[in-house]
């Protein structure tokens, strides 16, 4: 079988009045204000989505913007901006779990507005304990504990406050 790049994005050729276009995939999505998170979440994956999310949020800010995540998650700052994001724009989001939803793509599921959050039939969510790792002084390793147990207790409350489940019951669960 033939290796295929991965940055092949399909193109659609839309035809209206004015004649024929082309979009990728990705931009004719974003104008039927669907964006999708296919990625693990970093800090460039984060800008992308917090600017979809604000340029659709300006189009319209009372049309719901669907996000559909397939994520196995990634990393907790990068997944806080979009999930503050979801959070402060005007519309609804509508969550999407299509795939692998996991840790922080979890947190970004359950930010969608109440009523509004999906798992398709197959799609599987996971949630565990923030994963860290650090050397250093001894006071650079407590430091860097501290931060990992707030974010721990952070992502817990959000979790428990947009599922409407206790925080007791969701610290049990990760």
């Amino acid at each position: 079988m033939p290796h295929l790049p991965e940055s092949i994005v399909p193109m659609v050729i839309e035809t209206g009045a004015r004649g024929e276009r082309a979009y990728d995939i990705y931009s004719l999505l974003l104008k039927e204000r669907i964006v999708f998170l296919g990625t693990p979440i970093n800090a460039q994956v984060a800008n992308l989505i917090v600017a979809q999310l604000l340029f659709l949020a300006r189009e319209d800010s009372e049309k719901d913007i669907n996000l559909y995540i397939n994520s196995p998650g990634g990393e907790v700052y990068s997944g806080m901006a979009i999930y503050d994001t979801i959070q402060y724009v005007p519309c609804d989001v509508a969550t999407f779990s299509v795939g692998l939803c996991a840790s922080m793509g979890t947190v970004l599921l359950t930010a969608g507005a109440a009523g509004k959050r999906h798992a398709m039939p197959n799609s599987t969510i996971h949630m565990h304990q923030p994963l860290s790792g650090t050397q250093g002084q001894a006071s650079d390793i407590e430091i860097h504990a501290r931060e990992t147990l707030r974010i721990q207790d952070r992502l817990r409350q959000i979790i428990a406050d947009h599922t409407g489940q206790s925080y007791e019951r969701i610290a049990r669960g990760f």
